[in-house]
């Protein structure tokens, strides 16, 4: 490695620990100005150009909020729909009611591994918060749960979510390792299973139990408030009454709404996961430019499909239920305030990304891990991780390691090569931190201090990663 390389890594670090610095120290910065700042000083330090620096800037934080910012803007309009209608209290009910404390990780991490099989990390637990919120919070008014129940229920369903993101097609991040490494779909999907499978166990159910007796996790009361309060009855000042009560005066007074069903509510979280799980195997099954597969492509796009759920339970949850347009609308108003943060801190990391990837630093990254001699599985998982870890992007450690490691397979076809996908994948988890928008989407949501963020997700999901590389290494003894 060159002289500048090793330049280019030291300024990664030192951006990295300046950062951790600025929000924990007792400046105590916001997140999100603290990435701004950091990216700005971080591109002047590694020789970018300043005519580009700020474009750079705009770019990233543009390009994320495009992407995630608008679903979880969605999503969070649908977790108040359901919450207001009652139904996500019914769901957690449900769950309650035939579980126990013991058995319900093992659940949450099941719901979150088919959640989780369509979608990117970001987008599936915006889905699952509201229940795993109720769920929680009905733990705690129970006393059913002696550790935290949030952090009992938030560990399996990050690391089911995480799991299925990098290592099991038909996901889009493991599907463009498959192409660009001529990998046998069916052969990775079975190898991926594989792996997946005791990933999710031990990193899940098992380690969130262990983590849960050491963190205690609670987060804002306005959150918990949004997700968790259960269905009422609009007044016409816009208030709520108690479900099966009458409102109090005005238009609608003396009108009840009756309990919304569970199939309906079950039917509002599924429709955006169905979409999704359907563009996905169109585009395997059915050939370009075929009719189906451009409208399910449409159709299943991350942001299309939750304001197709979003809109289903606007009318099957809402209007047809009686409520009032304009209380409606107030109710989704005031859903946006507690997530405002999130987008901007999102929007943030999306710019600290575009900053390390034009000023050449995750070019350094792939470089040094390049220059390593060692075992295509193990170089392949190495190099997914320090790109993933220095750009931010799972997709981007994924698209990058597969184009460095291609010309080292000699045969596309081989479970070797099925295993080198996952691999990869896996690789693409680990050290998920600051620079990455499911770390600050995770911390926010769940009102945690970085500390706090670090031993959840960022433990869980590099927990993940190393699993799966080890499950792939007995694997290998057998392939």
């Amino acid at each position: 490695m060159t002289g500048h390389t090793w330049f280019l890594l030291v300024v990664l670090v030192v951006a990295i620990a300046l950062l951790v610095t600025l929000i924990n120290s007792r400046l105590r910065l916001h997140p999100f100005v603290a990435l701004l700042v950091v990216a700005l000083a971080a591109g002047l330090v590694a020789g970018e150009p300043v005519t580009k620096l700020a474009k750079s800037i705009e770019t990233g934080a543009g390009d994320i909020l495009g992407n995630v910012g608008v679903t979880l803007a969605l999503g969070t309009m649908l977790g108040r729909l359901l919450a207001d209608s009652g139904a996500t209290d019914r769901i957690a009910t449900a769950v309650v009611e035939r579980s126990t404390p013991r058995t319900l990780p093992w659940l949450m991490a099941l719901a979150a591994f088919i959640i989780g099989i369509p979608m990117f990390f970001e987008v599936g637990l915006i889905v699952l918060l509201p229940l795993v919120f109720s769920v929680a919070e009905r733990l705690k008014r129970a006393g059913a749960a002696t550790t935290s129940s949030y952090t009992l229920l938030a560990t399996p369903t990050i690391a089911a979510l995480a799991t299925l993101h990098g290592m099991v097609p038909p996901h889009p991040g493991p599907l463009i390792a498959v192409s660009g490494l001529h990998a046998d779909l069916g052969k990775t999907i079975l190898v991926g299973f594989v792996c997946a499978v005791p990933t999710v166990i031990l990193a899940g159910p098992v380690f969130g139990r262990w983590l849960a007796a050491r963190l205690s996790v609670q987060p804002e009361q306005a959150l918990v408030h949004q997700f968790t309060r259960r269905g009422r009855v609009d007044d016409q000042s816009g208030g709520m009454a108690g479900a099966g009560v009458p409102a109090r005066g005005g238009e609608g007074a003396g009108r009840v709404r009756g309990a919304v069903p569970t199939g309906a509510a079950i039917v509002s979280i599924l429709v955006p996961v169905v979409l999704m799980l359907l563009r996905t195997l169109a585009e395997i099954v059915l050939p370009e430019g075929n009719g189906v597969r451009s409208a399910a492509t449409l159709l299943g796009e991350p942001v299309i499909a939750m304001l197709a759920g979003f809109l289903f339970a606007l009318f099957a949850l809402a209007l047809l239920r009686g409520r009032p347009g304009e209380a409606v609308r107030r109710s989704l108003s005031d859903s946006l305030k507690p997530v405002v943060g999130i987008l901007l801190i999102i929007g943030g990391g999306g710019a600290f990304n575009e900053v390390l990837q034009d000023s050449g630093i995750s070019d350094a990254v792939g470089s040094a891990a390049g220059s390593l001699r060692i075992s295509v599985l193990l170089l392949g998982w190495l190099l997914a991780l320090l790109l993933s870890a220095s750009t931010g992007s799972a997709t981007v450690g994924i698209v990058s390691s597969t184009g460095i490691v291609a010309p080292l397979l000699a045969h596309g076809d081989s479970w070797y090569t099925a295993m080198v996908v996952v691999a990869i994948g896996a690789g693409s988890i680990g050290l998920n931190y600051v620079n990455h928008a499911g770390f600050w989407l995770v911390k926010e949501s769940f009102g945690m201090s970085m500390g706090q963020a670090t031993k959840l997700h960022t433990t869980v999901q590099t927990l993940v990663s190393v699993l799966g590389l080890a499950v792939l290494g007995v694997l290998s003894i057998f392939v």
